[in-house]
Formats: structure tokens, sequence, C-alpha cells
């Protein structure tokens, strides 16, 4: 059972489920690849007492609907225009994760006087390294192994081994991080899922890396007031792509969360929270919204 009430809206005849809960300025949490509003869960909660947050399933994720069509950066921002412009929302804070990340730089080009901050998470789009397993999913015959990946013998076969370890004396605990990409794992045992994540990744990673960059559109978002939170220990994006953010938009904040993985908003709730309340307090006092 979700942890909090989706509602729905239908766009261009498919069904998007989003979580919309408390009052004050709207902060809208994207997720990445596999996600849904359930990646945000401790932030949510802890927003939602001072700004209405809007956490939408993206879609081909969580529960709303997972059409054959167009998964692209642009598709993707196009739907959270469409989204806040249903909830009569003009300007939003927007914070993404992963490929989130690269889906609110894109709606930020495209749609800047809809953005009024921006908070990267671990984000895409920055540099071209990724993980061994994002390039994979590019690969002739990933069809055929994604299914593994995402089954229950697999899972269970992991968490017996971590239960031997831990009896052997060497606990090991996952990371929530770590819970939370066996979850989302979990979401590929249908069909429409698994064709709708290999459509996302093939958007915007290749073989060779990552095959979109925001590098050269960065100077553009001078005005737009950013933070970019990474976690130290992020295996799938490394952290040194903050440098790329912090050469061409030298005004941007970065803060990197030493003992956090790819999933800093669920390894370092706390601490993300601090950072992100911080930054989105300090513009609303600088600039009055």
């Amino acid at each position: 059972m979700p942890l909090h009430e989706l509602e729905s809206v239908v766009l261009h005849n498919d069904v998007l489920r989003f979580v919309d809960v408390g009052a004050g300025p709207a902060v809208v949490l994207v997720h990445g690849l596999l996600g849904s509003h359930e990646s945000w869960t401790p932030q949510i909660r802890k927003l939602a007492k001072k700004y209405r947050v809007v956490a939408p399933d993206l879609f081909g994720h969580g529960a709303s609907d997972k059409p054959a069509g167009d998964y692209s950066l642009s598709a993707h921002a196009a739907t959270l225009r469409d989204l806040i412009d249903h909830l009569e929302i003009p300007t939003a804070s927007f914070v993404g994760h992963s490929l989130g990340g690269g889906i609110v730089m894109q709606l930020s080009y495209l749609f800047p006087e809809r953005v009024a901050r921006l908070c990267l998470v671990s984000s895409g789009g920055l540099g071209p390294e990724v993980s061994l397993l994002l390039k994979a999913a590019t690969l002739p015959g990933s069809e055929v192994v994604l299914p593994v990946l995402a089954s229950n013998w697999l899972r269970r076969n992991a968490e017996t081994a971590l239960r031997r370890l831990g009896r052997l004396g060497f606990p090991l605990q996952p990371s929530r991080g770590a819970t939370e990409t066996w979850r989302m794992l979990e979401t590929m045992s249908d069909k429409s899922s698994k064709a709708a994540f290999l459509a996302s990744t093939r958007a915007v990673v290749g073989p060779r890396g990552q095959t979109v960059s925001a590098t050269q559109h960065l100077a553009k978002f001078e005005s737009i007031p950013s933070l970019l939170v990474w976690g130290g220990k992020d295996r799938m994006i490394p952290a040194a792509h903050a440098d790329n953010l912090r050469r061409e938009v030298p005004r941007s904040r970065i803060e990197i969360l030493p003992n956090a993985g790819h999933f800093p908003q669920l390894d370092e709730p706390l601490l993300f929270f601090r950072v992100l309340d911080q930054f989105l307090d300090s513009i609303a006092e600088s600039t009055g919204r």
C-alpha cells in the first residue's frame, strides 16, 4: 500500500499518477530510472510541512501508464510542464535525481519561466561516465538479461549470501539506496515496464556512456538559483561530474555528502533535507518568493 495517496490526471490519453501534499511554495520532486515517488518518501514527509510537494511517477514508471512512445528528456520535460499546468502552478522549484536531473535541466532549457529554482541530485547529463550496468542496458540482448536481474530468484540468493556473511562475522547491512535499487529492479517484472526502462535508458545512454549532455547549455542556467547534491560514494554516476557544473555555473552551490551513494536523499535523509531546505529558504528570502 502506498505511503502517500496518489492522484491522477490524463495527459494525451495516458494516466499519470502523482503525489500532491502540503501547502506553500511548490516543490516538484522528479525521480530517476526505474524510480517513482517512493524514491522521495523521507523527503516528501518533511518538505510537506513547509511546501506544496508534487512527486510524479513519470510515464513508464511506478503506478503511471507505460505507453509505447517517446521517453526522451524533452518528452518527460513536457509532461512535467503539463502536470504543473493541470495543478495551476505557474512556477516551482524542481528537484531531479539521476535521470530526473537531466529531465529538469531540459525543462529549464525549454521552459525557463516555469523554473524558480533547480536542484540536481546525483544527476545525469553532466558527463559521459556511468556504471557498467547502465551501459549494458543499451546493448543487444539486454532484453534477455534484465528479467534475470529483476527476478525474485536473484534477490533471494543475494539476501541469503548476506545473511550467511553476517553469521560468519561480516555484518553487511545494505544501505537505503541499495534497498531502493532492489525495489526498482522488481518493477521490471512485466513487459511494459521493461520496455519503458530500455526506452528511457537508450534515450540518454549508449555503450560508451551518457550520450546526452547539458554542459553546453549550463551557462543559460546562470540566472536560475541552483544546488547540486551528490553522494561521495556514488558508483552509478561519479561525483566528479559536479565539477562540470561548478566550472560553467560558478554561482551554483554544490554539496557532496561523503557517506551517501547514488541515493543521497535516502542514504542521508536528514542531512539531505537540511541542505535542500536551507537552499529553498535562502532563495525564498532573497527573492521574496
